[in-house]
């Protein structure tokens, strides 16, 4: 399983790379090795352009996501703020509502001409022309910083909670006030781990699909992502593979030069985790009166980040066309857009989602106990190269990754599998895509289930497989629960690696938003945005039910 797998994430970036220098399809014998690819690439000031913006949205996606998302970290792990257990479920269910559901929101709400917000303070303020204006790359940025802000919290709450606070104490004593305690030792302390968490996030905004999509594609304000879909699903000209593959190989030399700096940063920041023994004892910084300020911010996030634009996404849903919410609009509230969903494309994204939220967090953990098994309790020789190899998907964007799979399911396989166009190219590419993180939780909770256990198990003439389903699995059960709901959850809202390879035949729910957003019915999108939304909503209800009686949440 282990061999198979990483012969399948190596063969998917080989081609992608080999691709790369080919003058036309990867199958046609009279395709010649070329650098034309590359000089294009370089060449177009397209191209550039594109970096560019991805650039800057990036900056921007990461630095809001810090603003939020640190405060809160520090706030839970190093003061007495109330409800602590509510505020840490709270920021991680955030991560897996769909990014593109909020995006619609906020061009609703923001939008140059038709925002919500601009058109009131054109009627009451007597402006010539609204003041705000999202589609630009500031706004797109600030849309997915807000998205990413419960990701930037989690992250960071792990530095802040592996901080001597002795140290911060002898700054008191030595008569530093709290702002000057902070800025002279606690930020110190915890850059380390605050960059490893900005370098992480910013290549995440690097590959991400959701917002430039949804906010800049109507006004060609390309990204990374964007562009690549342009490239291999053009409207009225031949896709250009070569083109495409030439730029994610530029992509994928960032990422590992992105990579081999978060791994540096991430062991500076263990260096800075002193966490010694009886000489720790954690304390907290009691908050008084400033409780309801910390309590207001985070309201703030909750609201500007989750509960505006999912309001604005409802109040679309229902209108035949937008407008404001004047006594006119809501005499034409009516639910034709729900009624007039195109129910037999729903029916077939949510059989297709249905059957890839179940599979594929099933085949990721079953995948990945076997690369744990391997790298940490067998003497394979070189059985660190397969722990590399599964982190390659982490360190990769995820979207290279898709049209790996595109190229290799038309040109290499296709005649033997024919995968393309069916459900079983989503689900192989998902479970290279979540290996990484399958990986990381299953290598955690095998490293804490000491060998002689095992041993013992051995002793009594149990064999490798009786070992594993009577000793390891009951052990690693939380683990693996915890781990499998949560890939099924992000699996439901995954839009970037779907739109890559979907077709009529295999879309899923979020690519069904997707079709109808980009063909111009907003209000029929915002609709079936809207209950997804509500099938979010059951899922992370059942998450939290389950994950609360198996005692999940609180780790």
């Amino acid at each position: 399983v282990v061999v198979v797998l990483s012969i399948a994430i190596i063969v998917t970036l080989g081609v992608v790379f080999w691709t790369s220098f080919l003058d036309g399809p990867l199958d046609e014998p009279t395709t010649k090795i070329t650098l034309a690819n590359y000089l294009e690439v370089l060449g177009d000031s397209q191209t550039i352009e594109v970096i560019f913006n991805t650039f800057v949205f990036s900056l921007v996606s990461t630095a809001v996501a810090l603003l939020f998302g640190v405060p809160i970290a520090w706030l839970v792990e190093r003061t007495d703020l109330p409800g602590k257990t509510f505020l840490f479920t709270l920021m991680t269910i955030g991560l897996v509502i769909p990014g593109f559901a909020t995006a619609m929101g906020w061009l609703f709400l923001m939008h140059p001409r038709i925002g919500l917000l601009n058109s009131l303070a054109v009627q009451i303020l007597g402006m010539d022309a609204g003041p705000f204006n999202i589609v630009t790359l500031s706004g797109m940025g600030w849309v997915q910083g807000l998205n990413l802000a419960p990701l930037a919290f989690i992250m960071t709450a792990a530095v802040f909670r592996a901080m001597d606070p002795s140290l911060e104490e002898a700054a008191h004593m030595s008569g530093a006030r709290p702002r000057a305690t902070f800025a002279a030792v606690t930020a110190r302390l915890a850059w380390p781990g605050i960059l490893a968490a900005s370098i992480y996030i910013f290549t995440i905004g690097f590959a991400a699909f959701d917002v430039p999509a949804i906010i800049g594609w109507a006004n060609r304000i390309l990204t990374f992502a964007t562009y690549l879909y342009l490239l291999t699903n053009p409207n009225d000209v031949l896709p250009r593979y070569g083109v495409a593959a030439a730029l994610s190989t530029f992509i994928v030399l960032l990422a590992a030069v992105l990579s081999w700096w978060y791994g540096r940063m991430q062991k500076r920041a263990r260096e800075f985790a002193v966490v010694t023994g009886k000489a720790y004892q954690p304390r907290t910084i009691a908050l008084g009166r400033r409780a309801v300020w910390s309590w207001v911010f985070i309201a703030l996030y909750v609201v500007v980040s989750k509960l505006v634009p999912v309001t604005v996404l409802v109040w679309s849903s229902i209108l035949p066309y937008f407008q404001l919410p004047t006594l006119r609009a809501f005499r034409s509230v009516n639910l034709d857009n729900y009624v007039n969903l195109p129910w037999e494309l729903m029916t077939k994204g949510a059989v297709n989602t249905g059957v890839l939220m179940i599979l594929t967090p099933t085949l990721t953990l079953a995948v990945s106990l076997c690369f744990s098994w391997v790298v940490l309790r067998s003497r394979l020789p070189g059985r660190l190269a397969f722990d590399f190899i599964a982190f390659l998907p982490h360190a990769v964007p995820n979207i290279i990754f898709g049209v790996g799979a595109l190229l290799v399911a038309l040109y290499l396989v296709n005649a033997i599998f024919p995968i393309y166009g069916t459900i079983w190219i989503l689900l192989l590419v998902f479970v290279i895509a979540r290996v990484s993180y399958g990986t990381r939780m299953t290598n955690s909770g095998l490293i804490q289930i000491h060998q002689e256990l095992e041993e013992s198990a051995q002793v009594s003439g149990a064999r490798t497989l009786g070992v594993a389903r009577h000793v390891v699995l009951p052990l690693l059960r939380p683990t693996l629960i915890y781990a499998w709901l949560w890939i099924a959850l992000l699996t439901f809202r995954e839009l970037t690696l779907a739109v890559i390879l979907s077709t009529p035949n295999n879309m899923t729910l979020p690519v069904v938003v997707w079709s109808q957003w980009e063909t111009g019915g907003m209000s029929q999108a915002s609709a079936i945005a809207v209950v997804m939304l509500v099938l979010m909503s059951i899922l992370v209800t059942i998450y939290w039910i389950v994950a609360g009686r198996r005692g999940l949440l609180s780790a």
